[in-house]
């Protein structure tokens, strides 16, 4: 677990190596293998034959963090308030005075991982922009709680701190440097312990700055005024930001501000208690099931048809050197593949290679990339208006404009050069992949490969089976999408597929609520207070109101004498018809705006559509918001559109932007409780009619949901 080695200089070099693991993780396991470690350094200490300790790791992470698996199954704050100061212990007892400890980070620390090395005197990374050090635990719905958020704010102070803290950003050593996280960069490994040594050789005691009578945090405490005054912004913009459905970056301001008024192993006994009380509380719960776990049921291959080998694409072609197929050019450029971008023309394809040369760079500035990796990946890609250049292509993927007789055109020059053992895919939105498949030479290898824009910022795919896409076919787009480092879903071909299907939802209940007389700013708030990253009436505009209606009339078509129309239809019609205000790129739509402006609601929508006088009700209406979602997304599960829960979930949260602290749309009910649940569905379809009913797989068979979801109550 801990290996233990000391040379003639008396540094001891702590190599951390949890068996049976790919990675080294924090848990009760390493914490407990810590003690007598330590014990045998304080011996050491004792006889005066210990000069120095560095701590590395015999993995090609340094330390991943915390073991979720451990932790998301405790519920007593008591206990995880114990946990938390027992990790602290081990922590303090490596950092209190005497002999200095060097952090010698070889790979990845993130977490209680990046807490152990900042409980270090002295911290030296490689220079190996793939590896990232700092906290993401926002991202799962918590806080640093090994004296993390502490001892940043002794190192940077409360205002630096705090950015680092909240927005669960990683970085790579560079930036580390840059922010103060690191203290040193090294060339490779060997040059890092070199350095080590030579430090610890230098510096006769380790003593951090709050065991020393004069140490002071930087910039000062939440008592002076200065610092209340930075206390009172940065609460503001948590509200603006979260409006409070995140507890995490308030309890991370709190214990900052409380933790800098006291001493160091006070300020530590505050940051447990917030931290014990985020992890047992249900926001963390839904963000770990998703985030962990659901993820982690994904990608090892919970929806990938069984039975065929491992697919790896060397190269790629993209046809389309729009924003999309640029896009998707830049996702395969960064893990390695080749590219072939095409387009009508030389020289507009030329253009997509200067979006990707224009990604690259903003990279470099960000530290991801060295300069020599992003002129490496540049050679990588090869711009083309002759499907010809696809004759080495392992998968094509056209990303054209949504036009089914353009896509047949490009599917047929392209698959006349690919070999029979070749993908071809489609990156459709709206058009069956079934029909699209009709113009394939070999339908078999024909499917879906639907990205999100923007597709570098947005990790999901959903990988769309056509009726004659074979389950091969299916098995190696799936592997594709993971090889990008990507999280694929497969759904079947039907009507907007998985994720549109279930946002436009969303987008025709603030519709309708726009029809029953609610002020569209309101419609618009509630959205967004429900958790939504914009209002319904902005995203209706974003995807265009053709589309939006284009849905619905697929929807109609597949249900046919079983559909019911969905009020919200009338008001698209009125939009698109009388009004000829269709969103999308005219900038007229339920927001107006003049070129080169920003845009705000159309001063008209009030004409047309009256604000009624009413009170409106603060829990109905965003429930309204989320229900919709929640119980489509049910009726995807029980037609078979999706197949398991962890997609759903994940699915929602990446797709559309499905309240992340809810967990997704099927851990929704689990937050809600299965019972109540199901009780208020029947008030809502009784007081708005039957798209609120609940499906009979929630009614009827609410196991196959409990077998794979953490713990739809009946509560």
């Amino acid at each position: 677990m801990i290996r233990y080695q000391k040379d003639t200089d008396n540094i001891a070099t702590l190599t951390l190596d949890m068996q049976g693991r790919n990675v080294n993780i924090i848990n009760h396991e390493i914490s407990a293998a810590f003690s007598p470690v330590l014990e045998h350094l304080k011996k050491e200490k004792a006889r005066r034959a210990l000069r120095g300790v560095i701590i590395t790791s015999a993995k090609r992470s340094f330390l991943a963090g915390g073991d979720l698996e451990y932790l998301h199954g405790a519920t007593d704050p008591k206990a995880l308030f114990e946990f938390s100061e027992k990790l602290k212990g081990v922590f303090r007892d490596l950092e209190r005075p005497g002999v200095p400890v060097v952090a010698a980070i070889n790979g990845t620390a993130l977490g209680t991982g990046f807490e152990l090395a900042l409980a270090c005197h002295h911290r030296i990374a490689v220079d190996d922009p793939h590896i990232r050090l700092g906290h993401p635990e926002t991202t799962l719905g918590l806080m640093p709680g090994s004296g993390g958020v502490i001892r940043l704010l002794w190192l940077l102070g409360l205002e630096r701190a705090f950015p680092v803290l909240e927005g669960g950003q990683s970085y790579a050593p560079a930036e580390a440097l840059q922010v103060g996280l690191v203290d040193e960069l090294a060339v490779n490994e060997r040059a890092m312990i070199d350095q080590a040594k030579e430090w610890l050789l230098q510096m006769p005691e380790g003593r951090r700055p709050w065991d020393t009578a004069s140490g002071a945090i930087p910039g000062g405490t939440a008592n002076s005024a200065a610092v209340a005054q930075v206390v009172s912004r940065l609460a503001a913009g948590i509200a603006r930001k979260y409006r409070n459905n995140y507890p995490a970056p308030q309890a991370i301001l709190s214990t900052l501000a409380e933790g800098s008024k006291v001493n160091f192993d006070t300020a530590c006994r505050l940051e447990s208690r917030q931290y014990a009380r985020l992890l047992a509380g249900q926001v963390s719960k839904n963000m770990i099931q998703a985030f962990w776990f659901d993820q982690k049921d994904i990608r090892a291959g919970i929806s990938r048809p069984k039975g065929f080998g491992k697919f790896r694409p060397r190269k790629v072609g993209v046809i389309g050197a729009g924003l999309m197929g640029s896009g998707i050019a830049v996702s395969c450029l960064l893990t390695g593949l080749e590219v072939v971008l095409k387009d009508v023309s030389k020289p507009i394809a030329e253009k997509g290679r200067d979006y990707v040369r224009r990604r690259l760079e903003l990279l470099q500035t960000e530290g991801r990339l060295s300069a020599a990796e992003a002129e490496q990946m540049l050679g990588r890609i090869a711009t083309t208006e002759t499907p010809r250049d696809f004759a080495a292509c392992d998968l094509v993927i056209e990303a054209v404009f949504e036009n089914a007789e353009v896509k047949a055109k490009v599917t047929r020059e392209a698959e006349a050069f690919l070999d029979e053992y070749s993908l071809f895919a489609s990156n459709t939105t709206s058009i069956p992949i079934t029909r699209l498949g009709e113009a394939s030479l070999r339908p078999e290898n024909y499917v879906g490969l639907h990205f999100f824009h923007p597709v570098e910022g947005i990790p999901l795919v959903e990988v769309v089976r056509g009726n004659k896409t074979s389950d091969e076919t299916v098995a190696r787009a799936f592997d594709f999408v993971k090889a990008i480092r990507k999280t694929p879903i497969v759904v079947k071909d039907a009507w907007g597929f998985y994720a549109a299907r279930v946002r436009n939802t969303y987008i025709l209940e603030g519709i309708t609520l726009l029809q029953e007389g609610y002020p569209p700013a309101l419609i618009e708030n509630l959205g967004m207070q429900a958790g939504m990253p914009v209002g319904a009436l902005q995203l209706a505009d974003d995807l265009s109101l053709k589309l939006v209606r284009k849905y619905e009339s697929q929807a109609a078509e597949l249900y046919g004498p079983r559909y019911i129309q969905h009020p919200a239809v009338e008001v698209l019609e009125k939009m698109l018809g009388e009004l000829d205000r269709p969103g999308g790129k005219s900038r007229r739509g339920f927001y107006e705006a003049e070129e080169n402006e920003e845009r705000s609601l159309w001063s008209g929508l009030t004409e047309h559509f009256p604000v009624a006088r009413r009170i409106p009700d603060a829990r109905e209406l965003p429930e309204r918001f989320l229900f919709a979602q929640v119980l489509e997304a049910i009726w995807c599960l029980q037609e078979k559109v999706i197949g398991s829960v962890p997609e759903a979930n994940l699915g929602s949260i990446y797709g559309w932007g499905f309240p992340g602290f809810k967990g997704g749309v099927v851990q929704y009910i689990a937050d809600y409780g299965l019972q109540p649940f199901l009780k208020r569905c029947k008030e809502l379809e009784k007081k708005h009619g039957p798209r609120f009913k609940a499906p009979g797989l929630l009614t009827k068979d609410p196991g196959r949901l409990l077998a794979a979801s953490d713990g739809i109550k009946a509560k």
